[in-house]
């Protein structure tokens, strides 16, 4: 089997998790091949996610390592037994890696945090809404990919009506709401949708008021996507020169840390709700 070209992110994590459990193991790749009868060529193609894997394999490797969390392990086998190919590879043609990625990552997430500044949280965007932010993307975007990037937008909002959806915190800065992508009746239906979903059971809004203060990693936007174990969640940070998936021990802690701290200031979700609207009411 030749390898794959361009791994998604998901791949690409469940070989690093088997190399993190290798190494946990205190095995070099070397000494692993040799001990589990496979290819040192072979397992690092796993490892780095060019090459698939058996979940029969993944539990025979587990017991090798003697990995003592058999939530990780199942969770991994169940990663092997995911077919290719979901609604956004349909998208494959216009769209970047990350997009694809990002809607891969939130169609198998338990649940979402978020810290959003400036623009309102992705999956709470009308389509109004998010065509003026998107026409604010530098370079200008043409008008098939701002349609194709509206059309995947507005796709990836259907995680929220599973039957069991997504377990989401959304904490949102005031200037955010203050933010009139669109003009005034634009932002004003924009506030009155999050109203709107903020009903829902499987989501909480919490407001960051300016009164606040300061508070950490206040200059960019963070998607903190839980996976079906913790040793699965993963960060989305968008930056000025594009998106970062990252996933360490050490990033996620601090990321857990850094939400944390964000949601000691943040408002309640009863007065978060009365805060946005009382802006969509001045707009």
């Amino acid at each position: 089997m030749p390898p794959r070209k361009a791994p998604t992110v998901r791949q690409r994590r469940l070989g690093a998790e088997l190399r993190r459990m290798r190494e946990r193991a205190g095995l070099s790749l070397a000494q692993a091949s040799g001990l589990l009868g496979t290819e040192r060529s072979s397992m690092s193609n796993i490892e780095s996610g060019r090459h698939g894997v058996s979940g029969e394999r993944v539990r025979a490797w587990a017991t090798s390592y003697g990995c003592p969390e058999p939530a990780l392990v199942d969770a991994l086998v169940a990663m092997t037994e995911e077919r290719s190919g979901g609604w956004w590879d349909e998208y494959r043609d216009s769209l970047g890696s990350a997009a694809l990625d990002l809607a891969e990552l939130e169609h198998h997430a338990v649940g979402f945090r978020a810290l959003q500044i400036m623009h309102l949280p992705g999956l709470l965007q009308t389509e109004e809404y998010a065509r003026a932010v998107f026409r604010q993307a530098m370079p200008p975007l043409s008008p098939v990919i701002l349609r194709r990037r509206l059309s995947h937008r507005m796709r990836r909002r259907d995680v929220l009506d599973r039957p069991q959806p997504p377990t989401c915190t959304y904490l949102i800065h005031e200037a955010a709401l203050l933010m009139q992508f669109g003009g005034r009746s634009v932002a004003r239906s924009q506030l009155e949708h999050v109203l709107n979903e903020a009903e829902r059971d499987s989501i909480t809004v919490r407001v960051v008021p300016f009164s606040a203060g300061g508070f950490p990693h206040a200059g960019g936007s963070t998607l903190y996507i839980s996976g079906s174990v913790p040793q699965l969640d993963t960060v989305h940070v968008d930056t000025p020169t594009g998106s970062a998936f990252l996933d360490s021990e050490t990033q996620l802690g601090n990321y857990r840390s850094v939400l944390d701290r964000i949601e000691e200031t943040a408002l309640t979700p009863e007065r978060s709700r009365d805060f946005i609207r009382k802006v969509a009411q001045q707009l």
